[in-house]
Protein backbone atom coordinates (compact mmCIF):
# COMPACT_ATOMS: atom_id res chain seq x y z
CA UNK A 1 0.00 0.00 0.00
CA UNK A 2 1.51 3.46 -1.13
CA UNK A 3 2.03 5.75 1.20
CA UNK A 4 0.10 9.08 0.46
CA UNK A 5 2.24 12.26 1.24
CA UNK A 6 0.09 15.61 2.75
CA UNK A 7 0.00 18.58 0.40
CA UNK A 8 1.81 20.52 2.24
CA UNK A 9 4.55 17.82 1.83
CA UNK A 10 3.89 18.23 -1.96
CA UNK A 11 3.76 21.95 -1.81
CA UNK A 12 7.13 21.87 0.15
CA UNK A 13 8.70 19.71 -2.51
CA UNK A 14 7.66 21.30 -5.42
CA UNK A 15 8.78 24.41 -3.49
CA UNK A 16 12.10 22.83 -2.91
CA UNK A 17 12.64 22.10 -6.89
CA UNK A 18 10.89 24.65 -8.54
CA UNK A 19 12.27 28.18 -6.93
CA UNK A 20 16.01 27.05 -8.68
CA UNK A 21 14.10 26.38 -12.05
CA UNK A 22 12.48 29.63 -11.81
CA UNK A 23 15.50 31.71 -11.18
CA UNK A 24 17.35 29.59 -13.97
CA UNK A 25 14.56 30.95 -16.18
CA UNK A 26 14.37 34.46 -15.35
CA UNK A 27 18.38 34.67 -15.53
CA UNK A 28 17.52 33.12 -19.19
CA UNK A 29 15.56 35.95 -19.71
CA UNK A 30 17.71 38.67 -18.53
CA UNK A 31 20.42 37.02 -21.48
CA UNK A 32 18.11 38.39 -24.29
CA UNK A 33 17.42 41.86 -22.53
CA UNK A 34 20.69 42.31 -21.90
CA UNK A 35 21.75 41.90 -25.60
CA UNK A 36 18.66 44.46 -26.83
CA UNK A 37 19.44 47.17 -24.16
CA UNK A 38 23.16 47.24 -25.06
CA UNK A 39 22.17 46.73 -28.57
CA UNK A 40 19.85 49.58 -28.57
CA UNK A 41 22.56 51.81 -27.50
CA UNK A 42 24.94 50.80 -30.37
CA UNK A 43 22.61 51.49 -33.06
CA UNK A 44 18.95 51.53 -33.98
CA UNK A 45 19.89 49.71 -37.56
CA UNK A 46 21.69 46.87 -35.69
CA UNK A 47 19.04 46.77 -32.87
CA UNK A 48 16.71 46.17 -35.87
CA UNK A 49 19.17 43.09 -37.02
CA UNK A 50 19.33 41.91 -33.55
CA UNK A 51 15.46 41.12 -32.94
CA UNK A 52 14.97 39.65 -35.96
CA UNK A 53 17.99 37.07 -35.57
CA UNK A 54 16.91 36.37 -32.13
CA UNK A 55 13.92 35.42 -33.04
CA UNK A 56 14.91 33.39 -35.82
CA UNK A 57 17.26 31.54 -33.07
CA UNK A 58 14.70 31.45 -30.78
CA UNK A 59 11.65 29.52 -32.98
CA UNK A 60 15.12 26.70 -34.17
CA UNK A 61 16.39 26.60 -30.64
CA UNK A 62 12.72 25.84 -28.88
CA UNK A 63 11.75 23.44 -31.91
CA UNK A 64 15.24 21.60 -31.33
CA UNK A 65 14.96 21.28 -27.60
CA UNK A 66 11.69 19.11 -28.01
CA UNK A 67 14.22 16.37 -27.81
CA UNK A 68 16.17 18.05 -24.61
CA UNK A 69 12.50 18.50 -22.81
CA UNK A 70 12.01 14.66 -23.84
CA UNK A 71 15.07 13.71 -21.18
CA UNK A 72 13.43 15.26 -18.61
CA UNK A 73 10.26 12.67 -17.91
CA UNK A 74 12.52 9.65 -19.12
CA UNK A 75 15.14 10.53 -16.98
CA UNK A 76 12.66 11.12 -13.53
CA UNK A 77 10.82 7.99 -14.34
CA UNK A 78 14.32 5.98 -14.80
CA UNK A 79 15.70 7.16 -12.07
CA UNK A 80 12.55 6.71 -9.55
CA UNK A 81 13.32 3.02 -10.54
CA UNK A 82 16.62 2.80 -10.23
CA UNK A 83 17.81 1.99 -13.83
CA UNK A 84 20.72 4.17 -14.02
CA UNK A 85 22.10 2.54 -17.41
CA UNK A 86 19.11 3.83 -19.13
CA UNK A 87 19.20 7.60 -17.54
CA UNK A 88 23.02 7.29 -19.45
CA UNK A 89 21.29 5.91 -22.60
CA UNK A 90 18.21 8.80 -23.12
CA UNK A 91 20.63 11.61 -22.31
CA UNK A 92 22.92 10.59 -25.09
CA UNK A 93 20.15 10.13 -27.74
CA UNK A 94 19.13 13.54 -26.97
CA UNK A 95 22.19 14.98 -27.10
CA UNK A 96 22.59 12.78 -30.73
CA UNK A 97 19.23 14.47 -31.64
CA UNK A 98 19.94 17.52 -30.70
CA UNK A 99 23.70 17.59 -33.00
CA UNK A 100 21.33 16.09 -36.08
CA UNK A 101 19.13 18.99 -35.39
CA UNK A 102 21.80 21.72 -34.95
CA UNK A 103 23.56 19.92 -38.67
CA UNK A 104 20.06 20.54 -40.50
CA UNK A 105 19.50 24.00 -39.09
CA UNK A 106 23.31 25.01 -39.74
CA UNK A 107 22.27 26.30 -43.73
CA UNK A 108 19.57 28.36 -42.51
CA UNK A 109 21.93 30.57 -40.55
CA UNK A 110 24.58 30.25 -43.11
CA UNK A 111 21.94 31.69 -45.90
CA UNK A 112 20.01 34.53 -43.95
CA UNK A 113 20.20 36.67 -46.24
CA UNK A 114 18.09 35.39 -48.88
CA UNK A 115 15.68 34.17 -46.77
CA UNK A 116 15.02 37.60 -45.30
CA UNK A 117 15.17 39.20 -47.83
CA UNK A 118 12.70 36.82 -49.04
CA UNK A 119 10.47 37.99 -46.68
CA UNK A 120 10.85 41.27 -47.03
CA UNK A 121 13.09 42.63 -45.13
CA UNK A 122 15.68 45.73 -46.56
CA UNK A 123 19.32 44.70 -47.20
CA UNK A 124 21.03 46.56 -44.37
CA UNK A 125 18.78 44.33 -42.00
CA UNK A 126 19.03 41.20 -43.51
CA UNK A 127 22.68 41.73 -44.26
CA UNK A 128 23.73 42.96 -40.32
CA UNK A 129 21.19 39.75 -39.51
CA UNK A 130 23.28 37.16 -41.86
CA UNK A 131 26.17 38.22 -40.30
CA UNK A 132 25.13 37.61 -36.63
CA UNK A 133 23.57 34.17 -37.32
CA UNK A 134 26.28 32.87 -38.82
CA UNK A 135 28.48 33.28 -35.52
CA UNK A 136 25.23 33.22 -33.11
CA UNK A 137 24.47 30.02 -35.02
CA UNK A 138 26.96 28.15 -34.13
CA UNK A 139 25.76 28.61 -30.66
CA UNK A 140 22.75 26.42 -31.32
CA UNK A 141 24.96 23.41 -30.88
CA UNK A 142 26.11 24.36 -27.19
CA UNK A 143 22.77 25.68 -26.12
CA UNK A 144 21.08 22.69 -27.87
CA UNK A 145 23.24 20.70 -25.18
CA UNK A 146 23.21 22.82 -22.37
CA UNK A 147 18.96 21.81 -22.29
CA UNK A 148 19.43 18.59 -22.77
CA UNK A 149 22.17 18.56 -19.72
CA UNK A 150 19.42 20.97 -17.60
CA UNK A 151 16.83 18.80 -18.17
CA UNK A 152 18.99 15.57 -17.46
CA UNK A 153 19.87 17.00 -13.88
CA UNK A 154 16.82 18.89 -13.19
CA UNK A 155 15.09 15.15 -13.31
CA UNK A 156 17.55 14.20 -11.12
CA UNK A 157 16.91 17.26 -8.81
CA UNK A 158 20.40 19.14 -9.19
CA UNK A 159 17.86 22.36 -9.82
CA UNK A 160 20.55 24.89 -8.07
CA UNK A 161 23.11 23.53 -10.74
CA UNK A 162 20.75 24.63 -13.10
CA UNK A 163 20.14 27.55 -12.06
CA UNK A 164 23.74 28.95 -10.94
CA UNK A 165 25.15 27.94 -14.36
CA UNK A 166 22.38 29.97 -16.05
CA UNK A 167 23.05 32.71 -13.81
CA UNK A 168 26.92 32.51 -14.31
CA UNK A 169 25.99 32.61 -18.63
CA UNK A 170 24.38 35.31 -18.24
CA UNK A 171 27.06 37.00 -16.56
CA UNK A 172 29.65 36.34 -19.02
CA UNK A 173 27.12 37.20 -21.96
CA UNK A 174 26.57 40.35 -20.34
CA UNK A 175 30.76 41.57 -19.75
CA UNK A 176 31.52 39.51 -23.16
CA UNK A 177 28.83 42.31 -24.63
CA UNK A 178 29.73 45.08 -23.01
CA UNK A 179 33.05 44.66 -24.29
CA UNK A 180 32.61 43.58 -27.90
CA UNK A 181 29.90 45.84 -28.99
CA UNK A 182 31.21 49.04 -27.58
CA UNK A 183 34.91 47.58 -27.94
CA UNK A 184 35.95 48.13 -24.53
CA UNK A 185 38.70 46.71 -21.77
CA UNK A 186 41.01 46.47 -25.66
CA UNK A 187 38.81 44.55 -26.92
CA UNK A 188 38.17 45.65 -30.65
CA UNK A 189 34.48 47.57 -31.36
CA UNK A 190 32.48 44.88 -33.05
CA UNK A 191 29.18 46.02 -32.66
CA UNK A 192 26.62 43.44 -33.94
CA UNK A 193 29.22 40.70 -34.64
CA UNK A 194 30.27 41.95 -30.53
CA UNK A 195 27.27 40.85 -29.82
CA UNK A 196 27.32 37.34 -31.77
CA UNK A 197 30.79 36.30 -30.82
CA UNK A 198 29.29 37.02 -26.99
CA UNK A 199 26.08 35.14 -27.73
CA UNK A 200 28.77 32.02 -29.21
CA UNK A 201 31.48 32.27 -26.31
CA UNK A 202 28.34 32.32 -23.50
CA UNK A 203 26.51 29.31 -24.96
CA UNK A 204 30.03 27.20 -24.91
CA UNK A 205 31.24 28.43 -21.21
CA UNK A 206 27.46 27.16 -19.90
CA UNK A 207 27.96 23.69 -21.85
CA UNK A 208 31.40 23.30 -20.56
CA UNK A 209 29.66 24.24 -16.95
CA UNK A 210 26.80 21.37 -17.51
CA UNK A 211 29.29 18.90 -18.94
CA UNK A 212 31.97 19.25 -15.59
CA UNK A 213 28.69 19.59 -12.84
CA UNK A 214 27.78 16.36 -14.45
CA UNK A 215 31.17 14.64 -14.42
CA UNK A 216 31.93 15.44 -11.23
CA UNK A 217 28.82 15.40 -9.12
CA UNK A 218 27.44 12.22 -11.11
CA UNK A 219 30.35 10.24 -12.39
CA UNK A 220 28.27 6.96 -11.82
CA UNK A 221 26.28 7.93 -15.54
CA UNK A 222 29.21 8.22 -17.63
CA UNK A 223 27.51 9.93 -20.51
CA UNK A 224 30.42 9.98 -22.32
CA UNK A 225 31.95 6.81 -22.18
CA UNK A 226 31.66 5.37 -25.99
CA UNK A 227 29.12 8.37 -26.67
CA UNK A 228 30.16 7.40 -30.20
CA UNK A 229 27.75 4.05 -30.17
CA UNK A 230 24.96 4.50 -31.84
CA UNK A 231 22.07 2.96 -29.51
CA UNK A 232 19.31 3.06 -32.42
CA UNK A 233 15.95 1.74 -29.62
CA UNK A 234 16.61 4.40 -27.38
CA UNK A 235 17.18 6.81 -30.39
CA UNK A 236 13.90 5.85 -31.31
CA UNK A 237 12.42 6.44 -28.17
CA UNK A 238 13.54 9.50 -27.58
CA UNK A 239 13.08 10.83 -31.45
CA UNK A 240 9.17 9.92 -30.38
CA UNK A 241 8.88 11.83 -27.41
CA UNK A 242 10.65 14.45 -28.12
CA UNK A 243 8.99 15.99 -31.69
CA UNK A 244 6.15 16.58 -30.18
CA UNK A 245 7.30 18.40 -27.81
CA UNK A 246 9.33 20.68 -30.31
CA UNK A 247 6.30 21.07 -32.17
CA UNK A 248 4.03 21.94 -29.13
CA UNK A 249 6.74 24.39 -28.21
CA UNK A 250 6.73 25.88 -31.89
CA UNK A 251 2.62 26.07 -31.88
CA UNK A 252 2.50 28.24 -28.92
CA UNK A 253 6.08 30.70 -29.78
CA UNK A 254 4.62 30.82 -33.23
CA UNK A 255 1.36 31.91 -31.77
CA UNK A 256 2.75 34.92 -29.82
CA UNK A 257 5.31 35.90 -33.11
CA UNK A 258 2.39 36.15 -35.23
CA UNK A 259 0.34 38.24 -32.85
CA UNK A 260 3.14 40.47 -32.79
CA UNK A 261 3.28 40.64 -36.87
CA UNK A 262 -0.72 41.50 -36.67
CA UNK A 263 -0.39 44.02 -34.07
CA UNK A 264 2.49 45.82 -36.22
CA UNK A 265 -0.24 46.28 -38.51
CA UNK A 266 -1.92 48.92 -36.20
CA UNK A 267 1.42 51.12 -35.92
CA UNK A 268 4.17 52.09 -33.81
CA UNK A 269 2.62 52.66 -30.74
CA UNK A 270 0.22 49.62 -30.84
CA UNK A 271 3.56 47.29 -31.25
CA UNK A 272 5.50 49.12 -28.95
CA UNK A 273 2.46 48.91 -25.96
CA UNK A 274 2.70 44.95 -27.16
CA UNK A 275 5.85 44.57 -26.66
CA UNK A 276 6.01 46.04 -23.16
CA UNK A 277 2.94 43.85 -22.08
CA UNK A 278 4.31 40.81 -23.75
CA UNK A 279 7.71 41.47 -21.76
CA UNK A 280 6.15 41.61 -18.70
CA UNK A 281 3.54 38.47 -19.41
CA UNK A 282 7.01 37.23 -20.70
CA UNK A 283 8.66 37.27 -16.96
CA UNK A 284 5.74 36.02 -14.88
CA UNK A 285 5.04 33.12 -17.43
CA UNK A 286 9.02 31.90 -16.46
CA UNK A 287 7.68 31.40 -12.75
CA UNK A 288 5.02 29.17 -14.15
CA UNK A 289 7.28 27.15 -16.42
CA UNK A 290 9.69 26.38 -13.78
CA UNK A 291 6.33 24.86 -11.76
CA UNK A 292 5.08 23.25 -14.88
CA UNK A 293 9.06 21.52 -15.31
CA UNK A 294 8.77 20.60 -11.86
CA UNK A 295 5.14 19.02 -12.69
CA UNK A 296 6.95 17.09 -15.23
CA UNK A 297 9.77 15.88 -13.03
CA UNK A 298 7.41 14.56 -10.13
CA UNK A 299 5.10 13.20 -12.92
CA UNK A 300 7.99 11.45 -14.64
CA UNK A 301 8.59 9.40 -10.98
CA UNK A 302 5.04 8.87 -9.97
CA UNK A 303 4.78 6.73 -12.74
CA UNK A 304 8.30 5.11 -12.52
CA UNK A 305 6.91 4.48 -8.85
CA UNK A 306 3.09 3.80 -9.96
CA UNK A 307 2.03 6.07 -7.54
CA UNK A 308 -1.02 7.62 -8.92
CA UNK A 309 -1.84 9.16 -5.51
CA UNK A 310 1.82 11.12 -6.13
CA UNK A 311 0.80 12.30 -9.68
CA UNK A 312 -2.60 13.89 -8.51
CA UNK A 313 -1.81 15.34 -5.29
CA UNK A 314 1.48 16.71 -6.72
CA UNK A 315 -0.23 17.94 -9.57
CA UNK A 316 -2.54 19.84 -7.77
CA UNK A 317 0.04 21.06 -5.32
CA UNK A 318 1.89 23.06 -8.55
CA UNK A 319 -1.38 23.82 -9.61
CA UNK A 320 -2.23 25.99 -6.43
CA UNK A 321 1.21 27.19 -6.10
CA UNK A 322 0.59 28.49 -9.78
CA UNK A 323 -2.73 30.16 -9.35
CA UNK A 324 -1.13 31.83 -5.98
CA UNK A 325 1.20 33.79 -8.68
CA UNK A 326 -1.73 34.47 -10.88
CA UNK A 327 -3.95 36.20 -8.11
CA UNK A 328 -0.42 38.17 -7.43
CA UNK A 329 -0.24 39.11 -11.34
CA UNK A 330 -3.78 40.03 -11.85
CA UNK A 331 -3.61 42.53 -8.92
CA UNK A 332 -0.59 44.38 -10.14
CA UNK A 333 -1.64 44.21 -14.13
CA UNK A 334 -5.06 45.57 -12.95
CA UNK A 335 -3.20 47.70 -9.84
CA UNK A 336 -0.51 49.59 -11.49
CA UNK A 337 -0.72 48.60 -14.90
CA UNK A 338 0.95 52.76 -15.78
CA UNK A 339 3.63 52.40 -12.91
CA UNK A 340 4.61 48.50 -14.67
CA UNK A 341 4.89 50.07 -18.34
CA UNK A 342 6.65 53.20 -17.32
CA UNK A 343 9.43 51.23 -16.33
CA UNK A 344 9.84 50.78 -20.36
CA UNK A 345 9.26 54.07 -21.29
CA UNK A 346 11.58 57.23 -21.51
CA UNK A 347 9.70 60.10 -19.28
CA UNK A 348 9.84 62.32 -22.53
CA UNK A 349 8.76 59.98 -25.16
CA UNK A 350 6.24 62.32 -27.37
CA UNK A 351 3.95 58.87 -27.50
CA UNK A 352 4.16 57.76 -23.58
CA UNK A 353 0.55 59.00 -23.23
CA UNK A 354 -0.65 56.87 -26.50
CA UNK A 355 1.35 53.99 -24.94
CA UNK A 356 0.40 53.83 -21.62
CA UNK A 357 -3.55 53.60 -22.25
CA UNK A 358 -3.13 51.18 -24.93
CA UNK A 359 -0.19 49.10 -22.51
CA UNK A 360 -2.83 49.46 -19.68
CA UNK A 361 -5.84 47.64 -21.97
CA UNK A 362 -3.40 45.02 -22.85
CA UNK A 363 -2.31 44.41 -19.50
CA UNK A 364 -5.74 43.67 -18.30
CA UNK A 365 -6.19 41.34 -21.36
CA UNK A 366 -2.95 39.76 -20.18
CA UNK A 367 -4.70 39.37 -16.49
CA UNK A 368 -6.97 37.54 -18.07
CA UNK A 369 -5.44 35.00 -19.87
CA UNK A 370 -2.73 34.56 -16.87
CA UNK A 371 -5.39 32.20 -15.85
CA UNK A 372 -6.01 30.12 -18.64
CA UNK A 373 -1.88 30.11 -19.56
CA UNK A 374 -0.78 28.93 -16.26
CA UNK A 375 -3.41 26.04 -16.13
CA UNK A 376 -2.31 24.95 -19.92
CA UNK A 377 1.23 25.41 -19.13
CA UNK A 378 0.77 23.40 -15.60
CA UNK A 379 -0.90 20.52 -17.27
CA UNK A 380 0.93 20.12 -20.51
CA UNK A 381 4.03 19.64 -18.19
CA UNK A 382 2.52 16.91 -15.97
CA UNK A 383 1.18 15.05 -19.41
CA UNK A 384 4.98 15.57 -21.10
CA UNK A 385 5.85 13.41 -17.25
CA UNK A 386 3.58 10.87 -17.95
CA UNK A 387 5.22 10.89 -21.56
CA UNK A 388 1.93 12.05 -23.30
CA UNK A 389 2.97 14.63 -25.71
CA UNK A 390 1.16 13.43 -29.53
CA UNK A 391 -2.10 14.42 -28.46
CA UNK A 392 -1.43 17.10 -26.59
CA UNK A 393 0.26 18.48 -29.60
CA UNK A 394 -2.79 18.45 -31.59
CA UNK A 395 -4.52 20.14 -28.83
CA UNK A 396 -2.01 23.03 -29.05
CA UNK A 397 -1.94 23.11 -33.10
CA UNK A 398 -5.92 23.37 -32.97
CA UNK A 399 -6.44 25.56 -30.04
CA UNK A 400 -3.85 28.16 -31.61
CA UNK A 401 -4.10 28.23 -35.24
CA UNK A 402 -7.46 27.08 -36.18
CA UNK A 403 -9.32 29.11 -32.84
CA UNK A 404 -7.15 31.84 -31.73
CA UNK A 405 -4.94 33.13 -34.30
CA UNK A 406 -8.70 33.55 -37.04
CA UNK A 407 -10.66 35.07 -34.03
CA UNK A 408 -7.59 36.92 -33.39
CA UNK A 409 -7.67 38.62 -37.06
CA UNK A 410 -11.07 38.78 -37.07
CA UNK A 411 -11.55 40.81 -33.68
CA UNK A 412 -8.60 43.17 -34.24
CA UNK A 413 -9.25 43.66 -38.21
CA UNK A 414 -12.86 43.10 -39.49
CA UNK A 415 -14.33 44.03 -36.07
CA UNK A 416 -12.34 46.76 -35.74
CA UNK A 417 -11.46 46.17 -32.07
CA UNK A 418 -7.79 46.86 -32.49
CA UNK A 419 -4.31 45.16 -29.87
CA UNK A 420 -6.92 44.39 -27.81
CA UNK A 421 -8.74 42.46 -30.04
CA UNK A 422 -5.68 40.41 -31.37
CA UNK A 423 -5.32 39.68 -27.60
CA UNK A 424 -8.68 38.54 -27.19
CA UNK A 425 -8.23 35.76 -29.88
CA UNK A 426 -5.09 35.17 -28.36
CA UNK A 427 -6.55 34.45 -24.83
CA UNK A 428 -9.15 32.40 -26.11
CA UNK A 429 -6.41 30.03 -28.34
CA UNK A 430 -4.81 29.68 -24.97
CA UNK A 431 -7.92 29.27 -23.21
CA UNK A 432 -9.57 26.44 -25.14
CA UNK A 433 -6.09 24.50 -24.76
CA UNK A 434 -5.55 24.72 -21.04
CA UNK A 435 -9.48 23.25 -20.90
CA UNK A 436 -8.74 20.34 -23.51
CA UNK A 437 -5.20 19.79 -21.51
CA UNK A 438 -7.39 19.69 -18.12
CA UNK A 439 -9.73 17.36 -19.68
CA UNK A 440 -7.72 14.78 -21.14
CA UNK A 441 -5.81 14.78 -17.84
CA UNK A 442 -8.69 14.53 -15.29
CA UNK A 443 -11.16 13.10 -17.43
CA UNK A 444 -8.82 10.49 -19.56
CA UNK A 445 -5.24 9.96 -18.20
CA UNK A 446 -6.43 9.59 -14.19
CA UNK A 447 -9.63 7.24 -14.89
CA UNK A 448 -7.48 5.19 -17.18
CA UNK A 449 -4.51 5.28 -14.48
CA UNK A 450 -7.15 4.01 -11.81
CA UNK A 451 -8.16 1.93 -13.60
CA UNK A 452 -4.60 -0.18 -14.38
CA UNK A 453 -4.48 0.64 -10.21
CA UNK A 454 -7.46 -1.66 -9.77
CA UNK A 455 -6.52 -4.34 -12.54
CA UNK A 456 -2.85 -4.81 -10.52
CA UNK A 457 -4.56 -4.60 -7.32
CA UNK A 458 -6.58 -7.47 -8.64
CA UNK A 459 -4.51 -9.65 -10.14
CA UNK A 460 -2.55 -9.41 -6.70
CA UNK A 461 -5.50 -10.51 -4.60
Amino acid sequence: MTHELPYSAHIRAVLVMGLPLIGGHLAQLTIGLTDTVMMGRYGVPELAALSLSMTVFSVLFLFGSGFAFAVMPMVAQYAARGDEPNVRRATRMALWLSTGFFLLALPLFWFAKPLLLTLGQTDLVASNAQAYLRIAGVGLLPALGVMVFKSYLAALEHTRAVLWITVAAAVVNGLANYALIFGKWGAPELGITGAAIASLFAHGAAFVGVVLYARLRLPEHQIWFHFWRPDMEMLREVFHLGWPIGLTTLAEVGLFAATAVMVGWLGTVPLAAHGIAMQLSGAIFMVHLGLSNVATVRAGQAMGRSDLSYLTRGTMAAQVLSLGIVVITVILFLGIPETLIGLFLSPDDPDRAQILRVGTLLLAMAAVFQLVDSIQVIVLGVLRGMQDTKVPMLIAAVSYWLVGMPVAYVLGFPLGYGAGGVWMGLSLGLGLASALLYWRFWHRQVPHLSGLALARGADGD
